[in-house]
């Protein structure tokens, strides 16, 4: 019914102001699934807690890491979700009962991780002073392929002072950033000189590669066709390519040319970026600032600054955008609290009935001939009871305009959480006993804390655990 009273054609296609706010624990990274119906969040204790964008609840709370959470990816069809800590490890989760799929343990923190776009059972790592990682799930035990980061040279009949610069140089490249292209036939890599390479997925060389910025590469992020490339970097500078086709036949990856498209930035300011993304159409790009509590948004068509939203007096960290809806979620960095921009959306109420017309000012209504007319009270049963006995379809489910794309039919659907505690996105329920729960009071039983009954007060300790004796009268 909500959707049939707004007026989607009306609105514009970016957020204008904060509508929600949710919060369960510290959340650190986000990322919405496919069809953006669930939110994820990784908190800093390493818990993960699935959001209904529906309801504004928890669908999901999945516990297996130990660290904060750093990377979130989504298989295509959304029932696997991939998460990645400072833990060193990375966990495939499976959302149909929500158990650890798959399990991999790397030698160092992980920057991102990011699932095959066809395969659930591949994905591609970027390690803390280490080659990145493409590791294969699909046997019963987990095979890592180690990547380069060196860019591609072509000047191979150089001198070998100019060699060994150049092996000196290639030494210090490391990966930070990778993403699978929209086939799942490429990698694209950002390292820490800047330097962006393209990575044959079934070879596993560098095919291409090219200095696009003149430090870290902190993000990559594609449009939903593929063909944009967003690229944001420690220089300050936000960057927009185009991206070839890489799959078409008989490629020559001696003529690839990814031209640049436009640069982002704050010039008066000078102001860095904590994080990009794209718009659920590619025309818009969106960023969160370090040091400050606003969000860009640019239009990529011209390049201008069209928003900043101001939201939370706080700095934000990740930021997303649904992939079908123009909606904003960022996660703060001091109160770990995740805000939701959207647009404040018109009701239409003549969609309630296709006789019901909308009207600015006072008519002069004219009625009908047989409007009201009195009909016969056995007509009146006659009709009414012809009406029960038609059949109501409530099972089927009708698709989505938005989603009705979905491989391979019908879409995955999570099970419904029942659990009280689980379901809870403050966690302020404490169980007394079974059946039986209360709210917690403001401040207990957080992380790291004793209970109440366990806590000194006035910097003495209880003695409630000991007896004491009566004094004899």
């Amino acid at each position: 019914m909500n959707l049939l009273l707004s007026d989607d054609y009306l609105l514009q296609d970016y957020p204008e102001n904060i509508t929600n706010t949710i919060r369960s624990g510290h959340t650190t990274y986000l990322r919405f699934n496919r069809k953006g119906d669930y939110l994820a969040s990784g908190r800093v204790d390493g818990t993960l807690v699935v959001w209904d964008l529906e309801t504004m609840g928890v669908a999901r709370k999945l516990r297996g890491h130990r660290a904060a959470i750093t990377s979130l990816s989504w298989s295509r069809c959304g029932r696997y979700l991939l998460s990645a800590c400072q833990g060193w490890r990375v966990v495939l989760w499976d959302l149909q009962d929500g158990t650890r799929y798959r399990e991999v343990r790397f030698r160092a923190p992980i920057y991102t991780a990011d699932l095959h776009p066809w395969n659930h059972n591949k994905f591609v790592a970027s390690i803390f002073d280490e080659a990145p990682s493409l590791v294969d799930m699909t046997g019963p035990s987990d095979v890592k392929h180690t990547l380069p980061s060196a860019p591609r040279r072509t000047n191979t009949d150089a001198d070998a002072a100019t060699k060994e610069k150049q092996a000196k140089d290639d030494a210090k490249q490391m990966t930070t950033a990778t993403v699978w292209t929209a086939t799942g036939d490429h990698i694209l890599a950002g390292t820490n000189k800047g330097r962006f390479n393209i990575i044959d997925a079934n070879t596993r060389e560098i095919i291409w590669s090219e200095k696009i910025c003149s430090s870290v590469v902190t993000t990559l992020r594609l449009t939903g066709s593929g063909r944009e490339l967003l690229v944001n970097s420690q220089d300050r500078i936000i960057r927009t390519f185009h991206l070839p086709n890489l799959s078409a036949e008989g490629l020559d990856p001696d003529t690839i040319q990814m031209p640049l498209e436009h640069k982002f930035q704050d010039v008066v300011n000078r102001l860095s970026w904590n994080h990009v993304t794209f718009s659920a159409t590619g025309e818009y790009v969106a960023a969160s600032t370090y040091n400050n509590h606003e969000l860009y948004i640019w239009e990529r068509n011209h390049g201008s600054l069209v928003r900043m939203l101001e939201g939370p007096k706080e700095e934000q960290g990740v930021i997303e955008w649904h992939p079908h809806r123009a909606l904003l979620a960022a996660c703060g960095l001091e109160t770990g609290r995740i805000y939701i921009w959207s647009v404040t959306t018109p009701q239409r109420w003549s969609a309630l009935a296709p006789d019901f017309v909308e009207v600015e000012e006072n008519v002069e209504y004219i009625e009908e001939e047989d409007e009201f007319d009195i009909h016969p009270q056995e007509e009146i049963n006659k009709r009414r009871l012809d009406r029960e006995d038609e059949d109501i379809d409530v099972l089927t489910v009708e698709p989505s305009k938005a989603y009705d794309d979905e491989v391979g039919g019908e879409g995955f659907r999570m099970p419904v959480l029942f659990n009280l505690g689980e379901s809870d996105s403050e966690e302020e329920f404490v169980a007394v006993s079974t059946g039986t729960v209360r709210r917690r009071s403001l401040g207990e039983g957080h992380e790291g804390e004793a209970p109440d009954e366990e806590k000194p007060v006035g910097g003495k300790k209880t003695m409630a655990a000991k007896g004491t004796k009566g004094r004899k009268r």
